[in-house]
């Protein structure tokens, strides 16, 4: 099943101000199985509406000249073919799961149209993963020097970084046992995959204008927010408006949205937002 964009992906609930210096894509944001899932015949699997349709869990960030990716899903191809994503100045990654990383092949791509590496930041333990998982892109290859992506890794911790010219604050959070990173920059932050966030962590997002957040489904989950936990952790940072990525099959948008308190949304795939830094 290919992927494309939901007819109302441009609406106005997504247009949160006229600026357009500043530009957010969820690429994907379903869970790491994506919806629908392979052989389950439950309503949300089933559904027509294409806001039901989630592939896996990433972003693209437009800030002035520079473009940002979070994340390599596995669907990666298909959600720049699906919002045309044809720039990638650098990848922020979040963790090492599959689901946000093996994607990483398709980096490729934007190696030939931009001409040059693409510049890669996580955790060390991200990064050892990395290469690990991709040891073929780190090893010399003279025989085929185009089959592997040229990518640059750099250890990021919890300081702010400039990177492509974009301020970014990288957020600590807990997914279960697992320290990963969520990220500011300006008034927007993304805080996927996440069950707890540290006192420190949430002094971070105060003031924002926009906040996806990780709400997994509807019971509980021992590395994952669920829809409840998510919708007390909003109402705590209080961001102007606050999406909801990283969604299972347990939640139906339609029905789901219509119970949502004000100022909060599901996110889905091809959603733009443009807010002000």
């Amino acid at each position: 099943m290919g992927v494309s964009r939901p007819t109302c992906a441009i609406d106005i609930m997504s247009k949160l101000t006229s600026q357009d210096d500043f530009e957010v894509v969820v690429l994907g944001s379903g869970t790491s199985h994506g919806v629908p899932m392979i052989g389950c015949p439950c309503e949300v699997c089933t559904s027509t509406d294409p806001h039901d349709q989630r592939t896996r869990p990433s972003i693209w960030i437009r800030s002035g000249e520079s473009c940002l990716l979070v994340d390599t899903s596995p669907e990666l191809r298909l959600q720049c073919l699906a919002n045309n994503i044809d720039r990638v100045d650098a990848v922020l990654y979040t963790h090492h799961h599959a689901d946000h990383v093996t994607g990483l092949d398709d980096l490729r791509r934007f190696n030939w149209l931009m001409r040059q590496p693409v510049h890669c930041y996580g955790q060390q333990r991200t990064l050892d993963a990395l290469r690990r998982m991709f040891a073929y892109a780190f090893e010399a290859a003279p025989d085929s020097p185009h089959s592997r992506p040229q990518i640059e890794l750099h250890e990021m911790n919890d300081q702010p970084i400039d990177i492509a010219g974009v301020h970014v604050i990288p957020i600590p959070l807990m997914h279960g046992p697992l320290p990963v990173l969520g990220f500011r920059i300006g008034r927007f932050a993304y805080c996927t995959d996440c069950s707890f966030i540290p006192e420190k962590s949430m002094a971070k997002l105060e003031g924002l204008e926009v906040l996806i957040l990780d709400a997994l489904r509807r019971t509980a989950h021992p590395t994952h927010f669920n829809l409840d936990q998510a919708i007390a952790a909003a109402e705590l940072i209080s961001a102007e408006k606050t999406f909801f990525t990283h969604i299972a099959h347990e939640i139906h948008h339609e029905n789901t949205t219509k119970e949502l308190p004000e100022g909060m949304a599901l996110a889905y795939d091809g959603l733009r937002i443009s807010l002000s830094e």
